[in-house]
């Protein structure tokens, strides 16, 4: 059935009639679960959505107060097709799971306009606990997951509201009892996530569609990583097998641009093409070994990974393309695990560019930067490449050539004016003017582009890479030995590539200078460092145990159990837990039935009543209420029929009026009596019976 479907459209315009009395507790706490459940999403809907929604729920609780009206089949229609009609606009074409996600919300939101009877709130609590699923699409950390768990909360307390308003519904009562559902529940629930056999997918699709997110990207003009340094976000964790690298040799390969397109570095060949398989973010089973390292990396949207030089595949999600870089099968749309190896001896890469190769690394434009072009001339005419390259690099050391996260706007040539003139900018300037001299000198040469660094996190147990790690590098082709790595950044600022970014930066003053929310700009207050990296600790550890919980995580937990376990071994323990926990909900349900009976003072009247019936010769049949059978009682004992109807009435008011008798009351005195009095009267009666009638 279709979301739209819901909204009854052809409804009789009853705007002006009285809305049925949904109580305002339950509405309210709907209300709160749905505001909880569009928080998660606050950078994914756009703007116009979340407000538009945030009105209709408005409307809806205003409504419920008497203040305004719900409307009625025709302004409803003008609303749904106003806030459609922006959603198209908006969409523009694109249809992934993200604008499938984003119109499901916007149902969501115009439901609010028809939420009148006790149906709809059942229809909508149905609705929003699918909406907490569709949150996990886009957002798995611990801080959102909790928060969406909150949310399903509020439902369940405004179902308990519904269903049972004669309880006690303040805020403490509510909660209390949803705890103690979620005890009785939780081992269970544990047991099958842990030993429940975990398997991929059939199907993949992917979430988002040119999503903008934080990091580098497949083109790169002079300023671009400059202002991705003053972004404090994660961009991967990495634990290594054995001890970290130095500081030094930290150098995340991500992929490389090899065309100058005007100022603009490019990968001169896409990506290609690949379908989409199986959403596998599993990075492997087993402890790492001394030379591995296992890399958790946030989404991208990209296909690549970064790696270390001399990495070798150790999990089979990741695959190498070429150029000692490394891809994935589909691009990174959420958090992804992988493992990699590092060879024991450096990969040889000194076989010889082909003539397609060599053009593909000595392209330039036909014309700019003049001066650049001549240095390279002369410099090529007295140098070997190696020569030239460590001459450049001295050049760079010995000349009053300036790293910062402030450059200035560059001209038209602009590697002229960092050359010669300004002599101030960031790797990305560095890298780019470095590449375009060595071309100009007719040496190959390509940026490489990804991270350098990463620091410790809690207990040093794992490095976290961040944004303002990002960097750019060149590698340049020197005959009998393949690609080097040339670093112009290490020339003219050591303590970026030994110490890191706030280092080489301290001076200017320029990290994190607009980003006044990071801890990390806060190095100096020792105790918000340290509760940053205690909540890292937690996600990473949330990241890779519970959300990284997949079939080769679990195959290895379980292989470490005595005996140790494969599929059908889980199988059976899945069944055998399942089995279990029935038969226990079961038995415990079957003592607590018979203790509330016997706690109960209106259940232990039932069932002397159910016995006196019995006893007169009255079967009592399942489904019976009460009142039929007082009824059958006065059809085959008439001297008892009016005890035995004004018995039934007074059950009958317990159970269905507002407000149910008290237990320890005159009333359960009353129905005492009445079975007294009509034990009392049957007793009588079978003694006139037996006897004949009074002569």
């Amino acid at each position: 059935m279709s979301l739209l479907s819901h909204f009854n459209l052809g409804q009789a315009d009853n705007a002006d009639s009285a809305i049925p009395a949904i109580p305002s507790g339950a509405l309210l706490w709907l209300i709160g679960a749905f505001a909880l459940l569009l928080a998660p999403q606050w950078d994914r809907l756009p703007w116009w959505l979340i407000g538009a929604c945030a009105v209709l729920a408005v409307w809806r609780w205003l409504a419920q107060q008497g203040k305004f009206r719900l409307p009625g089949r025709w302004l409803k229609t003008g609303v749904m097709l106003v806030l459609v009609a922006v959603y198209v606009a908006t969409v523009q074409g694109r249809f992934t799971v993200d604008t499938a996600a984003s119109f499901f919300v916007l149902a969501v939101g115009l439901k609010w306009l028809e939420t009148r009877t006790a149906r709809d709130f059942y229809v909508l609590f149905f609705i929003l606990v699918y909406l907490a699923a569709v949150n996990f699409l886009f957002q798995q950390n611990i801080v959102w997951a909790l928060l969406t768990f909150a949310a399903i909360g509020c439902l369940l307390v405004g179902l308990q509201i519904l269903n049972a308003p004669a309880l006690p519904g303040n805020f403490r009562a509510g909660w209390r009892r949803l705890g103690l559902l979620l005890l009785k529940t939780l081992p269970i629930v544990v047991l099958l996530f842990v030993f429940f056999p975990r398997m991929a997918p059939l199907w993949s699709v992917p979430l988002v569609s040119g999503q903008a997110r934080s990091g580098i990207s497949d083109s790169m003009r002079p300023g671009d990583i400059s202002n991705l340094a003053q972004s404090s976000e994660r961009a991967f964790r990495v634990t290594f097998g054995g001890s970290n690298p130095d500081y030094r040799d930290r150098y995340w390969r991500g992929l490389i641009l090899d065309y100058l397109d005007g100022e603009t570095w490019r990968q001169r060949d896409e990506e290609p093409f690949r379908r989409l398989g199986r959403v596998v973010t599993d990075a492997g089973a087993g402890p790492l070994a001394e030379n591995e390292y296992d890399v958790l990396m946030e989404p991208t949207d990209q296909r690549w990974a970064f790696t270390l030089e001399n990495s070798v595949a150790a999990s089979s999600n990741v695959f190498p393309a070429g150029e000692d870089l490394f891809r994935f099968d589909r691009p990174a749309d959420s958090p992804i695990r992988y493992r990699m190896g590092l060879a024991s001896a450096p990969v040889s890469n000194a076989t010889e560019l082909s003539p397609v190769q060599r053009n593909r690394y000595l392209q330039l434009p036909r014309s700019g930067n003049p001066r650049a072009r001549a240095l390279a001339e002369d410099m090529a005419a007295e140098l070997e490449p190696a020569e030239l390259v460590n001459e450049l690099m001295r050049r760079f050391r010995e000349q009053a050539y300036y790293y910062t996260l402030r450059p200035p706007t560059m001209p038209e040539d602009g590697v002229d004016a960092l050359l010669f003139d300004n002599k101030r900018g960031f790797c990305a300037h560095y890298a780019g003017a470095s590449t375009f001299l060595f071309r100009a000198a007719g040496i190959p040469a390509r940026i490489v582009v990804g991270y350098q660094g990463g620091d410790p996190g809690a207990g040093g147990e794992y490095l976290i890479v961040r944004q303002y790690d990002a960097h750019a590098w060149v590698e340049v082709w020197l005959e009998g030995r393949g690609w080097v790595r040339v670093d112009p950044t290490a020339a003219i600022a050591p303590s970026r590539i030994e110490s890191g970014l706030r280092e080489a930066v301290e001076e200017e003053g320029s990290f994190l200078e607009n980003d006044f929310t990071s801890l990390q700009r806060y190095q100096g207050f020792a105790a918000l460092q340290w509760v940053g990296l205690q909540l890292d600790r937690i996600n990473y550890q949330w990241q890779r145990w519970v959300v990284g919980y997949q079939g080769q995580s679990q195959l290895d937990l379980m292989s470490r159990l005595p005996g140790g376990m494969g599929l059908k071994e889980l199988g059976y323990i899945t069944a055998g837990i399942v089995g279990l926990a029935l038969l226990i909900a079961g038995i415990v349900s079957g003592v607590s039935l018979k203790s509330g009976e016997r706690r109960d003072g209106f259940g232990r009247a039932m069932e002397s009543w159910r016995r006196i019936c019995q006893q007169a010769g009255v079967p009592v049949r399942s489904g019976e209420t009460p009142m039929v059978q007082a009824e059958r009682l006065a059809l085959a004992r008439p001297a008892v029929a009016e005890s035995a109807r004004t018995f039934a009435r007074a059950v009958n008011s317990h159970y269905y009026r507002q407000e149910p008798l008290s237990q320890g009351g005159e009333d359960l005195q009353r129905l005492k009596r009445l079975l007294k009095a009509i034990k009392r009267q049957l007793r009588h009666d079978g003694q006139r019976r037996s006897t004949g009638p009074d002569k």
